[in-house]
């Protein structure tokens, strides 16, 4: 078991205390969005192994078999196919999608032969993985995450009263509910000039109206996302005012989840975090389609191409509690897997297994135990990885702890 040196990604619209508070440490000033867990290429952790640190991406590429298992490399090939996040969001982010498998395939073959360097600002595929993710609360978190039922999304706009958006109102209620969201999210997207610019100010002052009677203020001064879908999306009105990205994320699903609540985004779903921590796993991949919310590049056509056009409510998700204390959360996919323990001294959980695994603490004090003897302790925001050789057997609490448990499915 190798104790985890991570990076942490300082993105703008990070928390400046989050991380800091969960790990015990003293906020920098600056914001900290993402402390990555993996071997990730953009910000690879270290393994704290045989008296130094080392890459572990070098360890896995000098011998992915011994690190990850001869069934996960035969089944996802010789790199760690998942990336361990904690993530924490101080102003939201981009509205995004991200494609399936054949569209980053394609995609990716596509612009590397045009010759669009890697780190182009007009880039949209880094690599040929799609991107499916899962974000599991730790705090109350605010996000937003695929779209309303068209009838439902017409209801919303209706009711903030803006004459400028009688078209698309009437577009979502009369088209077949795909192509209504599609026509909708490419016209609210493609706006532009002083049309755009006044019809973007005026939703955004009756959100906040909105905001203010949702919370039985009688004024549009809350400075926190508070109860109540409105003042979510005032609250990312007031940060990026002027944003198309508004009328976008007002088709959109607003969703608040408790500690322990998560949510699986799939490729094609379109989502945004607003607030909150969580831990975040995804598949081994960064390709995003962006549509509002960020200064970033952001291709229209692409993003239509790639979004799933389908109304409904999205699924929360709760664990699902095994014999061995398992707190496991299902998703339809291999790359990975994320469970919860909450172990204490007195009833350790196993960890026995033929995959590679990271486990983080987020609460507590956790003691991993190997089959040899010995133990490591990690802290709050402290990570370990175990290779696929099972020699770690329990981990335990001192005297309790929560502990997220990242692997795959084999």
């Amino acid at each position: 078991m190798d104790k985890l040196v991570n990076i942490v990604r300082p993105y703008a619209w990070g928390s400046v205390t989050a991380i800091p508070e969960l790990m015990g440490q003293e906020p920098t000033g600056e914001p900290q969005a993402e402390l990555w867990m993996g071997a990730h290429p953009g910000s690879p952790s270290l393994a704290v192994r045989d008296g130094g640190t080392h890459s572990l991406a070098e360890l896995i590429a000098a011998a992915p078999e011994r690190e990850l298992g001869t069934a996960a490399v035969a089944k996802f090939g010789p790199e760690l196919p998942f990336l361990l996040k904690v993530l924490a969001a101080g102003q939201p982010l981009s509205i995004q999608a991200h494609p399936d498998l054949a569209q980053a395939r394609t995609g990716y073959a596509d612009e590397e032969a045009r010759g669009i360097p890697l780190d182009a600002p007009h880039r949209n595929y880094k690599d040929a993985n799609h991107k499916p993710e899962l974000i599991c609360a730790l705090t109350e978190f605010d996000g937003l995450c695929g779209f309303r039922p068209a009838t439902e999304a017409a209801d919303l706009l209706e009711s903030l009263n803006v004459p400028e958006l009688a078209d698309l109102i009437d577009l979502l209620r009369t088209k077949p509910e795909a192509e209504a969201l599609s026509e909708a999210l490419a016209t609210v997207l493609s706006m532009t000039g002083p049309t755009a610019t006044e019809t973007v100010a005026r939703v955004a002052a009756a959100v906040e109206r909105a905001a203010a009677t949702e919370a039985g203020t009688g004024s549009g001064t809350e400075t926190e996302v508070t109860d109540g879908q409105f003042a979510g999306y005032a609250f990312a009105a007031r940060e990026f005012p002027g944003d198309t990205g508004l009328l976008a994320a007002l088709l959109l699903n607003y969703v608040r989840l408790q500690p322990g609540e998560a949510l699986y985004l799939g490729a094609g779903v379109p989502h945004a975090y607003l607030r909150g921590l969580g831990v975040e796993i995804l598949a081994n991949s960064d390709n995003v389609l962006r549509g509002g919310f960020t200064p970033k590049h952001i291709d229209v056509p692409e993003l239509l191409r790639v979004v799933v056009f389908a109304g409904g409510r999205p699924e929360v998700l709760r664990p699902t509690v095994g014999a061995d204390g398992e707190q496991l959360y299902p998703v339809p996919i291999d790359e990975f897997r994320l469970s919860r323990y909450q172990p204490t001294s007195a009833a350790p959980a196993a960890l026995g297994g033929t995959a590679p695994q990271i486990l983080l603490c987020t609460e507590g004090s956790a003691v991993l135990n190997g089959a040899d003897g010995s133990s490591l302790t990690l802290a709050p925001g402290e990570s370990a990885f175990l290779p696929a050789d099972g020699t770690v057997t329990t981990v335990a609490g001192a005297p309790s702890a929560t502990v997220f448990r990242a692997t795959v499915t084999l």
